[in-house]
């Protein structure tokens, strides 16, 4: 039963039981909003609130966080999610991810406080702590709770991991809603630029993020069916070697499928996991030695490359010129914007790989993300 049945049969299910419980009237007016692509989230209409639903990644059909959003903090909603007044007017974003999605929504202002700024690239962001505008949380993974409580931010996005949160506990508890940001968790493109939606329920922004997202997804489309019946599919290795261990995209990444969606051929396409595979320098020398592109190389040169190990130089794609980063928005910081905005404009990264793969399919194309090394 694939996730799009799966919700409304849960829908259908919750309804008619609802028939026989005192708190019918949370019934919702209308069946859960289809996304196109994101599973990990779903967005009900009810009469006086709306309920925003994160699935868990780590258990299919389980729920890992349930929001009721309203307008009035008197309405009633049910006793099993967390009640957050909305349009919010301040949100303390706690990875760069979530940036772009309040950008292209006209939201960046509300954000009064940050995680690790030294990896920030938004300029707006970066203006306003400069100002003063804007709080430093710390690290995003030992965030500081009691500036948090002290600040009192009308919500703290995070991304959510399978355990406990101390932290997103304290918070929760203290009466300040934690969102859990989720898009990390999806295996395509489309799929995390989705969660722009989740972003715009708490703005009251729901239609402008449907046209965002829409025209987006049009664009990604467009550019992908432009690669669709393309023979020649060029051979891709990808990821960096990091003190002998080295980070592939596994068959169910998101980077993955914009191989695919690119006209690449990639050696773990039928690969069955998500995330990363870690693999040893010899594995990756046995099946991708001759390669033809190296692509989301966490280097900024050839010769910086080959310094890093000298075992570089038996890949192909060095010897051939064929290695490309993702660092062309790279501020002296290390900010990187390539992890901020490309996760909302993925129609712009995939005219970057289509662009190296294929140049012939968008001839002049200007790079936004990659960057060929010299």
């Amino acid at each position: 039963m694939n996730a799009r049945i799966y919700l409304i049969c849960t829908f259908i299910s919750l309804s008619t039981l609802s028939c026989t419980n005192p708190q019918k009237q949370f019934d919702s007016f209308a069946l859960p909003n289809s996304n196109e692509y994101a599973e990990g989230f779903n967005i009900i209409s009810h009469n006086n609130f709306k309920e925003v639903i994160v699935f868990s990644p780590w258990i299919k059909g389980s729920v890992y966080a349930r929001y009721y959003l309203v307008n009035d903090n008197t309405t009633k909603t049910p006793e099993n999610g967390q009640k957050v007044k909305i349009p919010l007017e301040t949100l303390a974003a706690t990875s760069v991810t979530h940036f772009e999605f309040l950008r292209l929504l006209g939201e960046i202002e509300s954000v009064n406080a940050v995680c690790s700024p030294d990896i920030i690239y938004n300029p707006v962001i970066i203006k306003r702590l400069n100002e003063g505008k804007i709080s430093n949380l710390g690290d995003a993974f030992n965030i500081n709770i009691e500036k948090t409580l002290q600040l009192q931010p009308g919500a703290v996005m995070m991304s959510g991991y399978n355990q406990n949160d101390p932290y997103a506990q304290r918070v929760s508890q203290a009466g300040i809603p934690v969102l859990f940001n989720n898009e990390w968790m999806e295996t395509s493109l489309l799929a995390r630029a989705e969660w722009i939606k989740f972003v715009a329920a708490f703005y009251n922004k729901e239609a402008m993020a449907d046209s965002i997202f829409g025209n987006i997804a049009q664009r990604y489309n467009e550019v992908k069916a432009l690669a669709v019946n393309i023979e020649k599919k060029p051979t891709i290795m990808a990821g960096s070697n990091f003190r002998g261990t080295w980070y592939m995209p596994a068959g169910k990444n998101f980077m993955a499928q914009l191989f695919a969606d690119a006209g690449g051929s990639y050696f773990y396409a039928n690969d069955s996991t998500t995330g990363s595979l870690p693999l040893n320098v010899e594995s990756v020398l046995r099946d991708f030695a001759n390669t033809e592109i190296w692509l989301n190389c966490n280097f900024n040169s050839i010769d910086e490359l080959i310094k890093s190990d000298v075992k570089h130089k038996l890949f192909k794609p060095v010897t051939s010129g064929q290695v490309y980063n993702f660092n062309k928005r790279l501020l002296p910081s290390t900010a990187n914007d390539f992890w901020e905005s490309a996760i909302a404009r993925p129609d712009l990264l995939l005219s970057d790989v289509i662009s190296i793969l294929h140049p012939e399919l968008i001839p002049g194309h200007e790079t936004v993300y990659a960057e060929k090394l010299r």
